[in-house]
């Protein structure tokens, strides 16, 4: 039976989650939380909102996830001096010490992933998943400009 790349990319993530949720079990932090706080160091003060879109959960979800995180000393959230109403996300210095040594378990994590490839192999899946990824995005975006 032949898998279609979709079936393959999705499968693998979900491997890929089952196996970090694994190794972190004991750090408290899900596969879905390290994500956020990976976003977060890239884009700190965004607004609660936009980082929903950003890791593409409901709201709702990431205000949860949020308190979970801001309870665990990794998240503080402070008020958008441009709108009251609307609060921005910072990581703290304990989220920072925690992504460091939380980096070496993703590292090998990816490593154990890509055991048996070469380094030119690996460069080369980056760069197709990276091309399928934009390919995709940019598809969304085309779809979100024509509906509006």
């Amino acid at each position: 039976m032949s898998e279609t790349i979709g079936f393959l990319l999705n499968d693998s993530a979900r491997l890929f989650r089952r196996a970090f949720n694994a190794r972190t079990k004991g750090s408290g932090i899900t596969a879905l939380q390290w994500r956020l706080i990976t976003y977060l160091k890239r884009h700190e003060g965004i607004r609660q909102g936009p980082m929903a879109e950003l890791i593409e959960v409901e709201p709702i979800t990431l205000s949860r996830m949020v308190d979970r995180l801001v309870e665990a000393e990794l998240v503080e959230r402070r008020a958008d001096p441009a709108d009251r109403r609307a609060w921005q996300l910072y990581l703290t210095a304990r989220a920072g010490e925690l992504l460091s040594g939380m980096r070496s378990t993703a590292d090998a994590l990816t490593a154990e992933a890509t055991e048996g490839l070469s380094a030119a192999e690996c460069d080369q899946l980056i760069d197709l998943v990276e091309r399928v990824r934009a390919n995709l995005s940019r598809r969304i975006c085309q779809k979100e400009n024509e509906t509006a």
